[in-house]
């Protein structure tokens, strides 16, 4: 009697490896650009974090925006697939100002399971300006 059940059974490793082996694959596909999702947007906030206290910390308005800008594009790993930071709010003494950093995440390489080509991210930060400087 066993080997009548052997006999039947044989091979079905074979088919059942056949069949999960895309799955598996799509699966892990899946959580590649999910990590590539969650990594680019922590890098994404970083750089607007960074490029509104580089902002802050300057006399003028067009001071202000060269060193946002350079300090966000040094963040990041693609600067040129980012816009320029935009800067926002009253550069005055006492006031508060806000960046805001957009990029595009890629998903090449990915579209096996049906992820298109890019998705655009945003971050916001703001940063007051101290109140006791002179600010031009």
């Amino acid at each position: 009697m066993k080997t009548a059940d052997r006999r039947r059974d044989r091979g079905s490793m074979s088919v059942e490896l056949v069949i999960l082996f895309p799955v598996m694959v799509a699966f892990t596909l899946l959580v590649v650009a999910c990590g590539r999702y969650v990594a680019v947007r922590g890098d994404i906030e970083a750089a607007s974090r960074d490029a509104v206290r580089a902002a802050s910390l300057e006399r003028t308005q067009d001071a202000a925006e060269r060193a946002a800008d350079g300090v966000a594009a040094a963040a990041l790993e693609h600067p040129e697939r980012c816009q320029r930071v935009q800067l926002s709010g009253d550069f005055i003494a006492g006031g508060t100002i806000t960046a805001t950093v957009t990029c595009d995440v890629s998903y090449d390489g990915l579209g096996l399971i049906g992820i298109p080509g890019s998705k655009r991210l945003s971050a916001t930060s703001s940063a007051p300006l101290d109140t006791y400087r002179r600010t031009g």
